[in-house]
């Protein structure tokens, strides 16, 4: 990292402020070149010309954070210039011409994590909050950027390096006299960073949809209501509607705001027996989208008497993920109502006209993700946290066992890796601290 790095920080387009950032070494000499100044105060705001050679090409507000005082923990020059396409990239230009490289994706946060100022859990939750499809997200994910999931990880980190220092001081100093209790102290305290760990998983993939935005799909027969369900969401007429039955054919996808949530919202082709190949295939399609919906609304026609047609849709739910969230919906509830079904009994009943009912769904929408919203401060925001979270619950399962009949190497084992596991999500493990553990937890005289 003895390199200088540069890149436009704000999103490309055109907007009143941009701003160049620059990290390293040579980041100061850069901005002495490009403002013509020959002193420049840390954390001081300047407003200066900006100058390629004696030609200016902007004003700016121009900050200097000294190493390790700075996000990276290095040297750190921030331009903030005027937005466009062609002031941000000039001074990114000229910041490569003296001496400065392009940053590779992600490598300022790569550098604060390697010089000790972020964990992986804040490097995580910064990349993202830019992502994040709510306002529960946001908020967080701003918990954890303050180390809130890095806390819980540390603590559970510090349980496990305890038990296997007993561990290993029971295998070394076998004749020695060891309290008698320690072994199902060993296995309580397991028991529980066990089902907290649990708890946390299971909050995690309930709620991931904060982080990437809940992908709710609409089911139901051909000719149900389901295109005109999805326009009266959207506000506007962004799928065509018809009478004839397997109008949609193929999904339709847009992105819509619930209350202070992003949603993605799906529409799916009729779902029915058809000979019609391409129908066939919209059919299929339908199907693999509820593999991803966390939330189904399944449609019916109120008017209509149940047929074969609403048995196969039940028939699908039944058999949905339990984490998948359903919203039965009768449409057409202002006429004569001919749909009964023992299935119905099972499911909270929404009754509306799309014709008449704007915002009765738009509600009950964001009642459900706000409940699927509640949870613990702390969740898992990627499949690296999760899969990591997975493997230490394994490992401890598996700890456990020869803990009982003391085969207490193989419980070390399984231990080390389970310490590994949980280490990895914000920290990787090194050997050395359970030798601190041990030496700090016994005077062993030795």
């Amino acid at each position: 990292m003895n390199d200088t790095i540069v890149a436009i920080a704000t999103s490309s387009g055109i907007g009143s402020i941009a701003i160049v950032r620059v990290s390293g070494p040579q980041a100061l000499n850069i901005a002495k070149i490009l403002s013509k100044k020959d002193e420049i105060i840390p954390r001081y705001a300047y407003l200066s010309f900006i100058y390629d050679d004696e030609d200016v090409i902007d004003q700016a507000v121009m900050l200097y954070f000294k190493s390790p005082n700075s996000f990276t923990g290095e040297d750190i020059v921030e331009f903030q210039c005027h937005g466009g396409w062609v002031v941000a990239n000039e001074i990114l230009e000229l910041s490569l011409k003296n001496g400065a490289r392009l940053a590779n994706p992600g490598e300022f946060s790569k550098r604060a994590f390697l010089n000790g100022k972020i964990d992986l859990t804040q490097a995580e939750a910064i990349a993202k909050m830019i992502e994040a499809q709510s306002v529960d997200a946001a908020k967080i994910l701003a918990r954890q950027l303050k180390g809130s999931l890095g806390a819980f990880v540390d603590e559970g980190r510090e349980l496990l390096l305890l038990a296997l220092a007993h561990s290993e001081v029971m295998i070394d100093y076998a004749e020695e006299d060891l309290p008698q209790d320690i072994i199902s102290s060993i296995q309580n305290q397991l028991n529980s960073l066990e089902l907290k760990l649990e708890n946390l998983l299971e909050s995690s993939k309930r709620r991931h949809g904060l982080i990437d935005g809940f992908n709710v799909a609409i089911i139901g027969k051909p000719n149900v209501g389901k295109s005109s369900l999805l326009n009266l969401l959207l506000s506007y007429d962004r799928a065509i509607v018809s009478d004839i039955a397997g109008t949609t054919r193929d999904t339709i996808e847009e992105r819509v705001k619930i209350g202070t949530h992003i949603i993605r919202l799906i529409d799916t082709a009729g779902i029915r027996d058809t000979s019609d190949e391409i129908e066939s295939i919209g059919v299929q399609r339908s199907l693999r989208t509820l593999d991803e919906a966390d939330i189904v609304i399944a449609l019916f026609d109120a008017s209509e008497e149940w047929d074969e047609e609403d048995d196969n849709i039940a028939g699908i739910i039944k058999n949905l993920d339990k984490q998948k969230h359903v919203l039965v919906v009768l449409n057409k509830s202002d006429l004569t109502r001919k749909l009964y079904n023992a299935f119905l009994d099972s499911y909270n009943i929404l009754n509306m006209s799309i014709k008449t009912d704007s915002n009765i769904l738009s509600k009950k929408l964001e009642e459900l993700i706000n409940s699927i919203a509640v949870g613990d401060e702390i969740m898992l925001v990627s499949n690296r946290q999760i899969a990591a979270v997975e493997n230490s619950i394994n490992f401890i399962k598996d700890a456990k066992k020869p803990l009982l009949s003391e085969e207490l190497e193989l419980f070390s084992y399984h231990l080390t890796e389970a310490v590994k596991a949980i280490s990895s999500i914000s920290k990787p493990y090194d050997n050395e601290d359970i030798l601190e553990k041990m030496f700090s937890e016994f005077c062993l005289g030795k």
